[in-house]
């Protein structure tokens, strides 16, 4: 899990003088005395089982998560359509090399892509040689990016783009420092008029001499003429799996063993107006064809790169179930009437049959012809979001419900109407819950769903989150907070099935939304605490939970739970208590265990795992990337009864290793016996 690791004892003096001490300076009042017992039962007898999706991930398209963030395209706005089809089009952030005397940069529709045909075209004044000679480096355009591109020395970038021109091209292709300055990359291409008459694809590999985490590329020349370019992209070669995706944001979620990831909303699936919607269809096959949209409640551009396929591909890489969040014809202002949803019924079918469909389907072949024929393990589908109290949900939402049934009876569907407190009236597998709240207020729903039904469909709490002035832009009390609501969750699995944190993604240049898991830029990432929350809950899914009871002298703010499960890594078996003291004192816990034979089990290899700081509203930062985050170190007391030190404000797991005793005969006894 990536934690420090430190000796016990040196541990227990630094964070006591570390985190205790100043606590008292904050006016706390530290009682000595506070104590509480943990009572475990680790009998298979009352034990439950743990649904093997408890934990997983939720993507949206906000904060520029996916374009300038997951999806590795470094080329922001390729196809010059951000301003939609009309001309003349928003070509932001690409700008101009050269002045009005060189050069004179506008937009068109002829593009050889029939659904973005916007192109830009290129009128360069100036030449090489005669009276108006172009400026060193030549002329033409270039692209920031996201807010700046990384490109590192060694590394290999393939860059493509669609040209066309009036006369020869020669076209140099560069990466450059943000001031066009440095050149970390380059090479030219070269072609003769009757090559690029018409519209041709031009491909290039690049390796960087340099490294610069704010650089840009540039497209420019010294030969007068007039050149039409479309859909420039640049992708590093090194993505994971070769898919697309950016490395270490992938692998910040590979660390957290997601066993779902719910897509690609949230808002950004409904739209402020339908049209803004995001729609599967749109965002399928080869990338240069796809138009792109504005996410109106965002607001934003994004090129769909990071489409349906992607976001199917992504769950199979992690090991993740996709969960599918389709528009119902719902947006946040305007609303399909049932009477009229069959085409977006039929959208969904279309989608479901993409994902899953052997390839001789007519949208399983389209699936396959990206290069997936094998279908994709989709089983759960989500029909609308946060959509319940708008007035056509309902009868949307039935018409879904029975054609999806019809057709894939094995789908599991996800209604938005919270059943958790009285029973829905209408049919589904699952009821989204979504939370947003206050510290003290999220903590206290540690207990929410103690007294809800076991009866009729799961809970699926798919969007939760500590924020307002609590959070900050990713407090150690928000994650304080959201530990304890875990713990509530994982103890009440029987009803609650899925849980995922939300957002998921900010990229700090574009903040839509505090506080977020992971936080990057073009060349950075660090988990906030509320992250490296999720990995105490790594083991959980599929593991076993235990009957834990806490006990407390006094109205100490504790959750505790037990688990135990099966490491695939060294093949042992574990029990794993996780224990949120959300109070301002220290508190002495007692753990003790009953139902362990003592003949054949004993605990030993244990570790202890705490999550704290010197502060509640500590963050983390570029500058201090672990500034919150797990501690861990050997714990040599293990036993069925233990007591342990709970520091104020702290989130603590302890690991206990189950080890068989086997009761063997020794040579000496051998012999004796052997001998009778």
């Amino acid at each position: 899990m990536g934690y420090c690791k430190v000796p016990c004892s040196a541990l227990f003096l630094c964070l006591f003088i570390r985190f205790c001490l100043p606590y008292q300076s904050l006016a706390y009042k530290v009682e000595a005395n506070q104590t509480a017992q943990l009572l475990i039962d680790a009998s298979e007898g009352s034990a439950r089982p743990i649904p093997q999706t408890l934990f997983g991930v939720f993507f949206e398209e906000i904060n520029h998560a996916g374009a300038g963030g997951l999806w590795a395209e470094l080329v922001s706005n390729r196809g010059f359509e951000a301003g939609g089809s009309n001309i003349p089009s928003n070509i932001d952030p690409w700008s101009i090399i050269g002045d009005e005397s060189s050069l004179i940069v506008s937009t068109d529709c002829s593009s050889c892509f029939e659904r973005n045909k916007v192109a830009l075209r290129m009128e360069v004044l100036c030449s090489s040689e005669g009276t108006n000679i172009c400026p060193s480096g030549g002329v033409g355009i270039y692209n920031p990016g996201f807010w700046g591109m990384n490109i590192e020395q060694g590394k290999s970038y393939k860059v493509v783009f669609y040209v066309c021109s009036t006369g020869a091209i020669n076209i140099s292709v560069s990466f450059t420092g943000s001031n066009g300055l440095q050149t970390l990359a380059s090479t030219n291409i070269i072609a003769s008029a009757s090559d690029v008459s018409n519209w041709t694809k031009m491909e290039v590999l690049l390796e960087a001499n340099e490294t610069n985490h704010n650089s840009r590329l540039q497209l420019t020349t010294t030969k007068k003429g007039v050149v039409w370019f479309d859909q420039v992209s640049a992708m590093p070669l090194d993505t994971y799996k070769g898919h697309g995706f950016r490395n270490e944001l992938i692998e910040m979620l590979a660390n957290i063993k997601p066993r779902f990831i719910r897509f690609p909303g949230g808002c950004f699936v409904e739209g402020e107006w339908l049209r803004n919607a995001f729609r599967w269809k749109e965002s399928i096959g080869p990338w240069e064809e796809r138009p792109g949209h504005f996410g109106d409640v965002w607001m934003y551009w994004t090129d769909d790169g990071l489409g349906f396929f992607e976001f199917l591909q992504l769950a199979e890489d992690l090991g993740a179930l996709p969960i599918w969040v389709f528009n119902n014809g719902i947006s946040h202002n305007d609303q399909v009437d049932t009477s009229s949803i069959l085409p977006f019924v039929q959208e969904a079918l279309d989608g479901i049959e993409f994902a899953r469909a052997d390839s001789s389907s007519t949208w399983g072949a389209v699936r396959a012809a990206m290069g997936h024929p094998e279908p994709f393990d989709l089983r759960y589908v989500a029909i609308g979001n946060e959509d319940c109290g708008k007035k056509n949900y309902r009868g949307n939402y039935l018409k879904f419900y029975d054609a999806i049934r019809r057709a894939y009876p094995d789908i599991k569907m996800i209604s938005n109407c919270d059943g958790s407190f009285h029973q829905l009236d209408h049919p589904t597998d699952f009821y989204d819950f979504h939370v947003y709240t206050s510290a003290n207020n999220l903590f206290s729903m540690s207990h929410r769903f103690d007294h809800t039904s076991r009866q009729g469909p799961k809970a699926f709490v798919s969007e939760y989150a500590v924020t307002g002035k609590d959070a900050g832009t990713g407090s150690l009390l928000a994650a304080l907070a959201e530990a304890g609501f875990l713990i509530g969750l994982e103890k009440n699995s029987d009803v609650v099935q899925m849980a995922s944190y939300a957002p998921l993604f900010v990229n700090s240049n574009d903040r839509r939304w505090n506080p977020d898991a992971i936080v990057f830029n073009s060349s950075q990432v660090y988990g906030t605490p509320s992250y490296w929350v999720q990995h105490f809950f790594t083991e959980s899914s599929g593991a076993t939970l235990l009957n834990a009871t806490l006990q407390t002298n006094s109205s100490t703010s504790l959750v505790a739970s037990a688990i135990t499960w099966q490491n695939s890594e060294d093949d042992q078996t574990y029990i794993r208590i996780k224990v949120v003291n959300f109070g301002s004192n220290s508190v002495n816990l007692k753990i003790s265990f009953s139902g362990l034979d003592p003949n054949y089990v004993k605990l030993s290899g244990s570790t202890m795992t705490i999550l704290t700081s010197t502060n509640l509203m500590d963050e983390n930062s570029f500058k201090e990337q672990k500034k919150v985050a797990p501690i861990q170190t050997l714990l040599d007391n293990a036993d069925e009864e233990m007591s342990v030190p709970l520091l104020p404000h702290s989130f603590t797991s302890f690991d206990l290793l189950k080890e068989s005793v086997s009761l063997r005969i020794t040579e000496a006894d051998s012999a004796s016996v052997s001998s009778i």
